[in-house]
């Protein structure tokens, strides 16, 4: 995976960058990404500014890479292998560029756009790579055609004081999706949050998984979270979760006191049981002394 331009982190000294060509005399250091724009089977040209600062000559590589989502919604591009759109569309006058020191080196690229491509946007990546760096250069390109947008917001859930939720963007066009967050309970309203432009460029047919903290969670209720997303050309879509919050500390205190006193209930109730068997179903014990007497009575009257 290569990162994206101004991304990686430099080594000691000036550093060698790459971005696109300005297209005229005035424009500055140039444009921040490539945008081309073409029916199938088109050729797109343009050319890479590969500049180099330091006083030392630098070969720099270069590829095409497609671009994908990682998982929490950011921006990186295919390895060396495995680009199937731009990346493989994409060629450069020349795989490696030797630049001399404080020289700038202007080299031509074009993309060819298969007969069969898809409508759409299709992003990817010029990745320059030299002396362990790896530069990722922008790549928006979009196939002349039907474009649809289209997202939905799915597996929703809620743990603690943070939502889930995640984003699958179904359409042929890059979105920026803006996210409306609600929360009713039983006793009213327990969360609203207006509609926010989220930090994520959701390429097409990616998905990603995002949170959304919520600090102020009750203590005791039952809640139906709803979220809704929208982004450009149309796309909406929304879905709904339910959350009960107990507070587990003061119920497992109370259901530690209610087992003590049902065990304290029964035991009493055990021991007058063995109470009431002594009492009513004892034999009394014989009066030895009364014995003793008729004996010595019948002893006497033989005597007699």
């Amino acid at each position: 995976m290569a990162a994206v331009a101004g991304a990686t982190e430099h080594p000691a000294g000036p550093a060698w960058t790459a971005q696109p060509a300005a297209n005229g005399p005035g424009q500055g250091e140039g444009r921040p990404y490539f945008y081309l724009e073409g029916l199938p089977g088109s050729v797109l040209e343009d050319r890479l500014s590969v500049t180099n600062p330091g006083p030392e000559p630098v070969t720099v590589r270069l590829r095409g890479a497609d671009a994908y989502n990682t998982g929490n919604g950011g921006f990186a591009v295919r390895g060396a292998h495995g680009s199937t759109g731009t990346g493989a569309w994409l060629r450069t006058a020349s795989a490696e560029v030797t630049v001399p020191g404080r020289t700038r080196a202007d080299v031509p690229v074009s993309f060819t756009v298969p007969e069969g491509a898809q409508p759409g946007d299709h992003p990817g990546a010029i990745v320059a790579e030299s002396g362990g760096r790896s530069v990722g250069v922008r790549v928006q390109l979009r196939v002349g055609g039907p474009t649809l947008a289209a997202l939905t917001v799915e597996d929703v859930t809620v743990s603690g004081g943070t939502i889930h939720y995640t984003l699958v963007n179904r359409g042929n066009a890059v979105l920026v999706p803006r996210l409306s967050v609600g929360a009713d309970g039983v006793f009213g309203t327990l969360l609203r949050r207006g509609a926010r432009a989220l930090p994520v460029e959701l390429l097409p047919g990616q998905r990603v998984r995002l949170t959304e903290p919520w600090r102020d969670v009750p203590s005791l209720d039952s809640a139906t979270v709803r979220l809704r997303v929208t982004a450009a050309g149309g796309a909406h879509d929304e879905a709904t979760a339910s959350a009960v919050f107990v507070p587990w500390a003061p119920v497992t205190g109370g259901a530690l006191l209610l087992l003590a006193a049902v065990a304290a209930g029964v035991y009493g109730l055990r021991r007058g049981t063995r109470r009431g068997a002594h009492d009513y179903g004892a034999v009394p014990a014989p009066d030895l002394r009364q014995h003793s007497d008729e004996r010595h009575l019948v002893k006497a009257g033989a005597e007699s």
